[in-house]
């Protein structure tokens, strides 16, 4: 029952979040607010949705082993599978200068991160996300997102689309329902979650770190894909860049401002797997021409190889 229950709350998490940012963005549009922006904002966002719904509950619950297994666990996902299955489908090829910036916020992210957890063992304390990290995250989040307002607004506007008629009622109410799926979605994943946990003796970590993780992160599984199959390959990285990000700043700032979240020792291994595997996807996209990025075939494939043995040894730590 628990998997089903399971099952049903990622489809609440993940349609809840399309509905909220297809709303959001109308709405957005109505008021005269460019797609560029609404597109580095409340689709980045909206991709993180169940992510930070899943996280925020659990840290409410005081279930932190997912609060912190879950955004670690799609972080690694989405650089791993993410892109790995999608430059195995298509390989994915881009201009170096609209990506260098987020990848490099990406792995200085992933580092903040690390200092803030393990740093406190130096000065004898214990591991942990305080809440002053977690305002420290926040002040962070909130300094990325007026860089991307700004640097949105600094490109030329390029759509001239036709205005179509946006009634404003009916986006409320995608609104609406989008975070009620949102939340309904992510208390069915957190309660099952945790019930198939303890039914198999295994950590609410190691749960946030695979089942969790995977479930929230298929919308950015899915727009990565779309997107590289219409060749919008800048969209494909940068959505996987931008959620990764945002996972980080937003969710974990949040929720270890609700709660302050004890980091055991064994994450500092995660952690480190994290930034290990953000330069590794440097390495695969920044060699060859000067002025573009490839990510091809068989480095994909060789980013999901690192996914399945990282899965292994999660599973044999437990």
């Amino acid at each position: 029952m628990s998997y089903l229950i399971l099952i049903i709350g990622f489809i609440l998490l993940i349609k809840g979040a399309d509905i909220f940012v297809d709303g959001a963005a109308k709405i957005a549009k109505k008021f005269g607010i460019p797609s560029i922006i609404v597109g580095l904002t409340i689709v980045s966002l909206g991709t993180s949705a169940p992510e930070l719904s899943v996280s925020l509950i659990a840290s409410f619950e005081g279930n932190n082993g997912i609060t912190i297994g879950n955004v670690l666990g799609s972080n690694i996902f989405n650089t791993l599978m993410v892109l790995g299955v999608t430059a195995i489908i298509m390989p994915i090829v881009i201009k170096k200068n609209s990506v260098i910036k987020d990848y490099i916020i990406n792995i200085v992210v992933s580092i903040v991160l690390l200092v803030l957890t393990f740093g406190r063992v130096l000065l004898n304390k214990e591991a942990a996300l305080t809440r002053i990290s977690g305002i420290i995250l926040l002040i962070l989040c909130t300094i990325y997102t007026v860089y991307l307002i700004k640097s949105a607004k600094s490109r030329k506007e390029e759509d001239s689309e036709e205005e179509e008629d946006i009634k404003i009622l009916s986006c409320i109410i995608k609104i609406i329902l989008g975070i009620i799926g949102i939340i309904a979605g992510g208390n069915l994943v957190v309660s099952s979650a945790s019930d198939i946990a303890y039914s198999f003796g295994l950590s609410d970590k190691l749960v946030g770190l695979t089942i969790v993780a995977v479930g929230t992160s298929l919308p950015e599984l899915v727009t990565t894909m779309i997107a590289s199959i219409k060749g919008e390959n800048d969209i494909a990285i940068g959505n996987v860049l931008g959620s990764n990000i945002f996972n980080i700043l937003l969710i974990l700032g949040v929720s270890s401002s609700i709660n302050a979240i004890p980091i055991s020792s064994s994450l500092l291994i995660d952690i480190l797997f994290l930034i290990v595997i953000s330069i590794i996807l440097g390495i695969f996209m920044f060699k060859g021409k000067k002025d573009k990025l490839k990510l091809d075939k068989l480095e994909g494939l060789i980013l999901v190889l690192l996914y399945i043995i990282y899965m292994i040894y999660i599973i044999s730590r437990n």
